[in-house]
């Protein structure tokens, strides 16, 4: 199993304008999963994340997205819910139904336009091309394509010392699989720090030399700077790693919540620095429900599957709107 969308029940798909450097992901779960989150950036920008709380009366999840466009991308949350209802997906509510959508956005404004964001109709054109799918065997589908796409068109990293030295990265995706219980991960990595495979100890992407011949690293570099001169290089508020987890596994709220406070760990293992001021990290956990096994076992696929995507997310990015990519450094 190589995609999330292999997973009997997940549905996902993308809208992309890769011209405006920015777009949404979307993560379906039609007939309604169990949902978690960890938020632990300083400068997050989410909805509905109070909901997923274990003691919230409201146990079903239909959807999560993952969205550019800072915090005005949570306008494709709305199209997303929209075009749910229209596809007879949500709770039943006697007068209707209401889907269940989370989600998280990211700053991609320096990159691409400013002035266009992810919309309620580009929420709804992703969740038409997942639907689209619902009828396929899941292992016929369309894997979820990688890279600058969705979420991650406009992402880039190695921001902490400003924008001149980042770098592009992108949306990046793995699968874990332990017998029957499989754990999915998707990340639009936006951090402000540097992306450091865990498996190696070395920089994939971030704070480049002054040259742009290498990596040189965010400590290095701020840690080479006066606290004054420092403080003012840092751009506030304007970066952020965004994920879903997604299991098969039968978990509660609390117990999904348990899950993705331990794959956030995977932040910890794969961005460094990662949590600062300036980044908004929140990780979802959609589970299915299929398969009856021990919660620490699904936290610790979750954590590998989470740390593989990250990594993916920069090595799976093309150089863009004048950002060298990891693939340019190779």
């Amino acid at each position: 199993m190589d995609s999330i969308t292999h997973i009997p029940g997940i549905l996902a798909a993308h809208a992309t304008n890769a011209e405006a450097g920015t777009g949404c992901t979307v993560i379906l779960c039609p007939d309604g999963g169990t949902g978690g989150v960890d938020v632990r950036g300083g400068a997050p920008a989410t909805r509905e994340t109070d909901l997923l709380r274990p003691e919230e009366t409201v146990d079903v999840l239909h959807a999560v997205v993952l969205s550019g466009g800072s915090a005005y991308g949570l306008a494709a949350s709305c199209g997303v819910a929209e075009e749910l209802e229209q596809a007879g997906v949500g709770i039943d509510v006697l007068v209707g139904r209401v889907p269940i959508v989370s989600g998280a956005c990211l700053f991609d404004l320096f990159v691409g336009d400013p002035h266009v964001r992810p919309t309620a109709a580009d929420g709804a054109r992703a969740t038409r091309a997942a639907l689209a799918e619902r009828d396929v065997a899941p292992d016929a589908r369309t894997p979820l394509p990688r890279g600058n796409v969705g979420a991650g068109t406009g992402c880039t990293v190695g921001k902490l010392t400003g924008p001149e030295r980042a770098m592009k990265a992108g949306l990046g995706e793995a699968v874990e699989q332990l017998g029957e219980l499989v754990c999915g991960a998707v990340a639009a990595v936006n951090a402000c720090g540097d992306v450091v495979n865990p498996a190696t100890g070395q920089y994939v992407a971030g704070t480049l030399a002054a040259d742009g011949s290498h990596i040189e690293g965010a400590l290095h570099v701020a840690l080479g700077e006066q606290a004054s001169e420092f403080e003012a290089l840092v751009p506030q508020r304007t970066n952020t790693t965004i994920s879903c987890v997604v299991t098969n596994a039968k978990l509660t709220k609390a117990q999904a919540t348990k899950v993705a406070q331990m794959a956030a760990d995977a932040y910890a293992h794969a961005i460094s620095p990662t949590h600062t001021t300036s980044d908004g990290d929140t990780v979802f956990v959609l589970a299915t429900g299929a398969v009856q096994t021990n919660v620490d076992v699904v936290g610790m696929l979750a954590t590998r599957a989470l740390e593989r995507a990250i990594v993916d997310g920069a090595m799976n990015a093309t150089s863009a709107y004048g950002l060298t990519a990891a693939c340019d450094l190779q």
